[in-house]
């Protein structure tokens, strides 16, 4: 990899972390798994979005967001969900970003316009998503899964680059979505980032 790829890369990471990390924040808001209160409007992409205020939460999303910006930026990585799991630790819903290597060249898109527009989409898809998906039972948690090649999830795991904060190999459990049905959002393949959006709901969610 020559230092324009390695740049490239590292430019790329930064912007999945910071469009994953208010994705994030706008599901939580959503799908109503923290009150509305703790919450706070504004905008991102010229789109509006909630963000959470309360520490302990934004304190779990900034490492999360680390920990995949490393693993990203080293090409690792090959999609992140967002698991909303029952009270029984079952998942209902996966929102699911899955990331490919960019096709299109960077001089196509010198000033980002079109990069901009694409994460604009996602955020608005992903908006609308909420009024497509079954509402949620009471008291559900979440989590956050990372799609790695099994050597480096061994490798990642032993070192712990991000402080304080240790990443563990996920529960099956919360990996398997019964029955699931595949809500498709949003697709984009530009200079610094290929990336495909969904969500996937479970058909226990009909029985809660």
């Amino acid at each position: 990899m020559n230092t324009g790829e390695i740049n490239k890369t590292a430019v790329g990471s930064d912007i999945f972390a910071e469009f994953l990390e208010t994705s994030i924040h706008l599901i939580l808001y959503n799908r109503l798994l923290y009150p509305p209160g703790v919450f706070e409007r504004r905008k991102k992409y010229n789109v509006p979005v909630q963000m959470c205020l309360h520490p302990d939460v934004n304190g779990y999303i900034s490492k999360v967001i680390g920990g995949v910006k490393d693993m990203v930026a080293r090409g690792d990585v090959s999609m992140v969900t967002m698991v909303v799991l029952d009270q029984a630790q079952n998942p209902l819903e996966r929102f699911v970003f899955e990331l490919g290597k960019p096709t299109e060249n960077e001089r196509d898109d010198q000033y980002m316009f079109r990069l901009e527009d694409a994460l604009r989409a996602f955020l608005l898809k992903l908006s609308v998503a909420d009024s497509l998906l079954k509402p949620l039972p009471e008291d559900c948690s979440w989590a956050v899964h990372v799609h790695t090649r099994e050597s480096t999830a061994d490798k990642f795991i032993q070192t712990q680059s991000v402080q304080d904060f240790t990443w563990v190999p996920a529960d099956e459990k919360q990996t398997t979505l019964r029955n699931a049905s595949l809500l498709p959002l949003k697709t984009a393949d530009t200079a610094l980032l290929k990336m495909q959006m969904f969500v996937e709901e479970s058909s226990l969610k009909d029985q809660t």
